[in-house]
Formats: C-alpha cells, sequence, structure tokens
C-alpha cells in the first residue's frame, strides 16, 4: 500500500513538473498557474477585475497570468498603460488571432484585425470616413440632435411615469452608429434592428461566459458540439443581415456620392479594384458590426451610469442644469462648442465615463516583437491585457478615485482638466475609433435631455444599486426613471 501511494505521488509530481505553466526568463511575475487551467480556475466569472486587482497588490502593476496554457501579460496604472500604449505603441499594438471572439468575426473588421498593412488601410480609411461624416462637425451634431428629438417627443408623452432607462439610451445610441454606418434610422419597434442588436447581445453573452474560456484553453474542443457553436450560428444570421443592407447600397447608390460608411466603402472598393486590395465585402460587413456593436454599448452604458448618479445625486443634476441654463440662455439647442462653456457639465460627463468603466480590461493586446516593459521581457506574441479600470480607480491620480465626483476633473478655479489617469478609449494607434463620436453624443445627449427634463429616482423603485455587471462593455444593472418637465430659463 505504501509503495503504492509512493508512486502514485512521484508520478503526480513528475507529471506536475513537466506540464506546469512555466514563465519565461525575466517574465514578469504572477501565481502559480495549474497545468492545462492556468490560473483560470481563480477567475471568477461576473467579478475579474477584483482577483486582478488582488494580483497587482501583490505583484505590481505588470505582472503574468496563464489563461489556460497561454501565457499572458496585466498591465495596470496609467504609468505602466502609457508606457505600453503610447511610447511603445508598435510593439504592443497587435491582436491575439486565435481566441473564440476572433475566429466568430473571422479574423476580419477594423477593430480585431492584426497589426499590418490590412489593419492600417482599414483604420486609416474608417478615421478619414468617419470625420468626413461630420464627427466633430456640425453635420454631426444635427443627427443626434434629430435623434434625440423622438426620444423628447416619447418622454413628453410620458412625464410622471416610470420608464426603462436602459431600452431608451440603447435606442439612442444604436441609431446614432446606424445613421453612421448605413446612413438610415429604425424605428425602435423595428423587427430587423431589434433582431439585429439582440443577435449581437447574445454574441457578446457567449463571448463573456464560460465556454468561451474552453475554446480559448483547449484547441481539441473546438470541432466538438459544444454551447459555443451558437455563437457562430448567430453570426451567421448577422452577416445575412449586414449583407442585405449593403446589397440594397450596392443598388441604390451614386459612385463618388456617398450617404453614409458603407457607400464610402464600396467607392473604395471601386478605386482598388485592380490593386490586389484588402477591401472587400467581407472586411465590410465585419467592419460594419464590430463598429455598430462597440459604438452602440459604450455610449448607452455610460448613459446609464450618467442617469443613476444624476437622479440618487440630484444636486449634481441641479447644478448641471443651472449651468445649462445660463450658457443655452435664448438658443434653441445645444452645439458640442458649448461644452467650452460648461466645465462643470464636461465634468459630469468625464466622471460620467470614468465610473462606466464600461470596457475595464480593452480589447486584448500583442507584442508584435520581442520587447521590454519596465524592465522585464516580453516574447514577440504574448498576449497583453490592458488594465484601464486599473487607471481608472487608481490612488494618487483622482481627488476621489473610489466615488463619484465631479471635482475629479475640475481645478481650484471651477476649470475643467482632464488628468493623464483618464483612458476610457485607451490609448495609442489602437485608441477608440469612435472617441469624437462618443464624446459628442455624450455632451449633447446629457445636455439636451437635462434641460428639458428632470429625472427622478421612482419612489417605488427601492435602494439604487450602483454595483456593474462585468462583460466585454460593463453596465448597469436594469433601472426605470422618473421624468418630469423643467420650466426653462428664458
Amino acid at each position: 500500500m505504501f509503495v503504492s501511494v509512493l508512486l502514485l505521488w512521484i508520478c503526480l509530481s513528475v507529471f506536475l513538473v513537466q506540464f506546469r505553466c512555466r514563465r519565461p526568463k525575466n517574465f514578469p511575475p504572477g501565481p502559480t498557474a495549474l497545468p492545462f487551467f492556468g490560473n483560470a480556475l481563480n477567475l471568477s466569472v461576473e467579478k475579474p477585475l477584483k482577483y486582478l486587482e488582488s494580483l497587482r497588490r501583490t505583484y505590481g502593476n505588470i505582472y503574468s497570468l496563464y489563461l489556460g496554457h497561454r501565457a499572458s501579460v496585466v498591465v495596470c496604472g496609467a504609468q505602466a498603460l502609457k508606457e505600453a500604449l503610447v511610447n511603445k505603441a508598435v510593439d504592443f499594438a497587435g491582436r491575439p488571432q486565435d481566441m473564440f471572439l476572433n475566429a466568430i468575426v473571422e479574423d476580419r473588421g477594423v477593430i480585431l484585425a492584426d497589426y499590418g498593412h490590412k489593419w492600417k488601410e482599414h483604420r486609416r480609411f474608417s478615421l478619414m470616413t468617419m470625420r468626413n461624416f461630420g464627427l466633430g462637425k456640425q453635420s454631426m451634431e444635427q443627427r443626434i440632435l434629430r435623434e434625440l428629438q423622438i426620444t423628447i417627443n416619447d418622454l413628453e408623452k410620458n412625464t410622471g411615469r416610470s420608464l426603462s432607462a436602459q431600452v431608451m439610451f440603447h435606442n439612442i445610441a444604436s441609431n446614432v452608429i446606424c445613421l453612421v454606418l448605413f446612413g438610415q434610422r429604425f424605428e425602435y419597434d423595428d423587427e430587423f434592428i431589434k433582431m439585429y442588436v439582440g443577435n449581437l447581445t447574445a454574441i457578446n453573452r457567449i463571448v463573456n461566459g464560460p465556454w468561451a474560456f474552453v475554446y480559448d484553453s483547449f484547441h481539441w474542443v473546438r470541432s466538438l458540439p459544444l454551447p459555443f457553436n451558437k455563437a457562430f450560428q448567430i453570426m451567421e444570421t448577422l452577416k445575412s443581415m449586414t449583407i442585405s443592407i449593403i446589397n440594397e447600397h450596392k443598388k441604390t447608390r451614386v459612385p463618388g456620392q456617398p450617404r453614409d460608411f458603407v457607400d464610402c466603402y464600396l467607392d473604395e472598393m471601386d478605386k482598388r479594384i485592380n490593386d490586389n486590395s484588402s477591401f472587400c465585402v467581407e472586411e465590410l460587413l465585419f467592419s460594419c458590426t464590430n463598429i455598430h456593436a462597440a459604438g452602440t454599448d459604450t455610449t448607452s452604458n455610460t448613459l446609464l451610469v450618467a442617469f443613476l448618479y444624476l437622479m440618487t445625486k440630484p444636486h449634481i443634476q441641479e447644478r448641471c442644469q443651472q449651468e445649462i441654463d445660463k450658457v443655452l440662455e435664448g438658443k434653441d439647442s445645444a452645439t458640442f462648442e458649448d461644452r467650452h462653456n460648461m466645465p462643470y457639465v464636461q465634468a459630469v460627463v468625464h466622471e460620467s465615463q470614468r465610473n462606466a468603466d464600461t470596457v475595464p480590461l480593452s480589447v486584448f493586446h500583442t507584442t508584435t516583437r520581442d520587447t521590454e516593459l519596465m524592465g522585464y521581457s516580453i516574447p514577440k506574441g504574448t498576449l497583453i491585457i490592458p488594465n484601464l479600470s486599473s487607471a481608472l480607480s487608481e490612488e494618487g491620480q483622482w481627488k476621489f478615485p473610489h466615488e463619484f465626483n465631479p471635482e475629479n476633473f475640475l481645478n481650484d478655479k471651477g476649470e475643467f482638466v482632464k488628468p493623464d489617469a483618464f483612458l476610457p478609449f485607451s490609448a495609442g494607434p489602437r485608441v477608440c475609433l469612435g472617441e469624437s463620436l462618443a464624446r459628442m453624443e455624450l455632451f449633447l445627449i446629457l445636455v439636451t435631455l437635462l434641460r428639458k427634463f428632470r429625472f427622478i429616482w421612482p419612489e417605488d423603485a427601492g435602494e439604487p444599486d450602483y454595483e456593474l455587471v462585468f462583460g466585454i462593455t460593463v453596465t448597469p444593472k436594469p433601472y426605470n426613471m422618473k421624468v418630469e418637465l423643467r420650466e426653462l430659463v428664458q
């Protein structure tokens, strides 16, 4: 019996030594990792940020984890994040190409494409196209304000009632993105857009679930009929829906007179038809789904956080309204330029983004070559997890790092200031494509709604819950809001 136990112990020890996750030389430190599983069993699917923060306290701002068999480096804090994403931008600009999310989008689309010629072409094109369609200019302002007027009309009919904030803000953000991509808005009860958004939401749910980890960690399971296959089926439906929009554009467009992102892309395809170009319908459809998903959830979730605090901290809402009334006196509507005369409102918008923490772990990067970071050696192809959340609540970077307080963005003179640790859009060459649009949307929506209405936490809603639900994008728990008309100061 003793000999059997001894032999079993020796075999187990040999197995653990042989198959343990071994860190390369001078690699960032981290917790001991199990064979096959790595550190995955310690990660809570619902609250992974708490575990990551505990590791940061133990190992510092740069540490390593194993997600299954794969070594990854977590980068925390404003200084380390800027060193990696800005100062060593090219070294850290890659994207992982063998993970679940990449497989779903077939390694296509401007957000998830790996660093290289194709990504550079599409990134340059997308930024130029969005600028040409008015991001930061009056034409985009008017589109946002027209969409807002539909919401205002609906709110006026429902004053005094309790309404779903989640539905309202998601509808606004989705339609603004649809105007940019497809040149059209959809009625909020339109079955096509409800199905489109529903499918994107379903994919996000699967990507954030345990089966995505199984897919990423154990390559041999990928051909098995397991639940993660549902995401691929849903994506086929999304592809079909997006192709129907693209085909309609092909029929109705006038070359050289683009109406939206899709028309611009089709024009670009025409120009490059003999260039062996990477521009093709498949890249277009995945760029559309990428941009729609990213632009809708992040904006709507930030607005949800903003109005949750505005309702439960009415003194902040009232101070915003006083500033809005003063600056917009005699004006029909706000413009994005008005932000320069509204330091407190600007502070509230940015504090909402800081607390919303909508993409806490950014989109994962990889290293494009062997490099080093803060004294550690990091081999080419290493998975990089930028912990943006760590900068947004970093001690020493904020006056009030753990509470909602607009003073985080105001100096002693009451002027708006933006600390270096404000990184909700990430930084460097992979910075969020839609940053300009998001900033404009958040300001115009908040100002326009607060000018017209007072938002109240419903009496029967119980205590507000500020805890966020983790996912690819983070969101508050669903809540309702009560709306009353204000008497405008003329």
